[in-house]
């Protein structure tokens, strides 16, 4: 493809290109707190997810493992939120297609949950159980 023909902004590298990765994806966490309810829901339960994986895991690798679940929520969250914003910009109107990948981004979600759920049922169970 012609280099010309591309969006400006792809066209750049190095620092410059650096810089507004980083500023665009500032601005996409901050328009997702500000306008989306489930995604400041999902960042309250990841950040108990970090406090107590902190407290309650033995080791690096029991914390991290105890906190990547709560991450993943929110990276799901995001997508789940882009994909119902992408749809909604393009029409509004009830289409197969749209509740399609719309009820596709909301399974992601649910399993993403379903997932933090697990770990950390299985986390409490035998913490539990091992007293």
């Amino acid at each position: 493809m012609d280099s010309s023909k591309r969006n400006a902004q792809k066209g750049k590298d190095g620092l410059v290109r650096m810089r507004n990765a980083f500023l665009y994806s500032k601005d996409g966490i901050l328009a997702a707190w500000r306008e989306e309810q489930g995604f400041r829901q999902v960042v309250m339960v990841a950040t108990l997810g970090l406090v107590f994986g902190l407290w309650f895991g033995d080791g690096f690798a029991q914390k991290v493992l105890l906190i990547l679940p709560g991450v993943l929520c929110v990276i799901v969250e995001l997508f789940n939120s882009a994909i119902e914003n992408a749809i909604d910009h393009t029409s509004i109107e009830p289409h197969p297609f749209a509740k399609k990948a719309k009820d596709m981004g909301s399974a992601a979600q649910f399993l993403s949950l379903g997932f933090a759920v697990l770990v950390w049922g299985v986390f409490v169970y035998e913490w539990l159980t091992s007293r």
